[in-house]
């Protein structure tokens, strides 16, 4: 086959207006964009029946578990299941065993990922040695090696003094400390949001208290050491107020926001099914509300999924014993696409650069979620006429845990490109 492919028939979204879009790869990346390109002798034709083309997406919160944990996951499952969901650019949290929070186990990670992964992965290095949060890495150390993200994703970090060293370090190299923001002390032992339907169901509930106290903490922090911080899945009205007053304020601060928020509140939730338990949890309705407000006004800066993947048996033991978390990467799309496009509440536009543009701007990702002439030919490409049904028998992830089986939606992913190299076809 040709090196040259032309996608023809395509449409992509500009200035919130779809548009004809034709694009040339060559050599692995794009060589020309736009409503109609000739692609010369000997390319290789690939209509895309008026499908959207978008940049690959971009993840920066997945959860990989390899090494330590493969029975719920691994890089190539997990990569696997990244490209299913249009994603070509992810970024892999460091609760692993071992973590690789020395320089020496980052590189092994680092070729690790690149030898198993399917896409592009970029490896958090943790904040604190062994996840512990009783002393920061050496940051420089670690940047040499490589890291540019920093998280104990997981955990919460509930030393001060240790938030205040790494932050010192890491705004020497303006890299980001990007945190679960939790408060154990005030975190109650919760597995669901404190209120109501904790209480229907006779389970410890955590106050939003647990997220909001740590990230005010974690800016005042923050604007002493003039570090980057960046919020993980932040869910709480209370904790996005905080986080756009600090913005006003000049504090260097940015966050996320997953799929699962945006998507649901402890309303919903309408038995003792683990397949809704995550960490933070999800919140009232209020709080939800909050989180599209977020977003829309520019407090909250991308959307993440913080790809979870846990084994069926241990999401089968309630809420009490199972492990937080859901999986993301194969439905996030097409359940926002879905929900907030289609029904006109914010536009395709504002979806595809929360989802590759704004994540790239955050954290100054190089040549990723942007379609340019010259840059890598990461491409996704989206059906939004042609509904499908959410099924576990089509995760590409080990994980099936998930709250949105069985839904109906739109935008499923047609194809995916890495390097120009396809590594997804819904036809195959």
């Amino acid at each position: 086959m040709s090196d040259k492919i032309l996608l023809v028939n395509g449409r992509r979204v500009q200035n919130d207006r779809l548009t004809r879009c034709e694009l040339l790869i060559d050599d692995g990346k794009i060589a020309a964009i736009g409503e109609q390109v000739t692609g010369g002798e000997g390319v290789h034709r690939v209509d895309l029946h008026g499908n959207l083309v978008t940049p690959g997406l971009v993840d920066v919160h997945v959860h990989l578990r390899e090494p330590g944990f493969t029975n719920k996951e691994t890089i190539a499952t997990g990569s696997a299941a990244a490209v299913h969901g249009g994603f070509t650019t992810i970024a892999a949290m460091a609760n692993l065993n071992p973590t690789c929070d020395t320089p020496a186990r980052f590189a092994d990670q680092v070729e690790r990922n690149k030898r198993a992964g399917q896409v592009k992965i970029i490896q958090y290095s943790p904040v604190t040695v062994g996840r512990k949060g009783k002393q920061a890495v050496d940051v420089e150390q670690q940047y040499q090696a490589g890291a540019r993200l920093f998280s104990d994703d997981g955990a919460g970090i509930q030393d001060a003094g240790v938030v205040y060293d790494a932050m010192k370090q890491l705004a020497k190299r303006n890299l980001p400390l990007c945190d679960h923001a939790q408060d154990d002390q005030l975190s109650m032992g919760g597995v669901i949001n404190a209120g109501p339907v904790a209480a229907k169901f006779s389970l410890p509930g955590m106050p939003a208290i647990s997220e909001t106290a740590q990230i005010a903490r974690n800016l005042v922090i923050a604007q002493a050491t003039g570090a980057h911080y960046h919020v993980c899945h932040v869910s709480t009205k209370e904790s996005i107020d905080l986080i756009r007053h600090a913005k006003q304020m000049g504090v260097n601060v940015t966050c996320e926001v997953t799929p699962h928020h945006l998507l649901l509140a402890d309303t919903d939730i309408a038995k003792d099914d683990a397949e809704f338990k995550m960490n933070p949890p999800l919140r009232r309705r209020i709080d939800q509300e909050a989180c599209l407000v977020g977003l829309l006004d520019g407090t909250i800066d991308c959307i993440a999924t913080d790809h979870a993947p846990h084994t069926d048996k241990e999401k089968q033991q309630g809420f009490l014993k199972s492990p937080n978390g859901i999986v993301g990467s194969e439905t996030a799309f097409a359940l926002l696409y879905t929900r907030f496009v289609k029904a006109k509440i914010f536009t395709l536009q504002q979806l595809v650069d929360w989802l590759s543009v704004k994540p790239q701007q955050i954290f100054n990702l190089p040549n990723v979620g942007l379609l340019r002439v010259g840059d890598p030919a990461d491409i996704a490409v989206f059906d939004l006429a042609q509904p499908t049904k959410i099924k576990v028998d089509q995760f590409f992830s080990k994980g099936h845990n998930s709250p949105f089986v069985g839904d109906v939606v739109y935008g499923s992913t047609s194809r995916t490109y890495v390097d120009g190299r396809l590594v997804y076809s819904k036809e195959n």
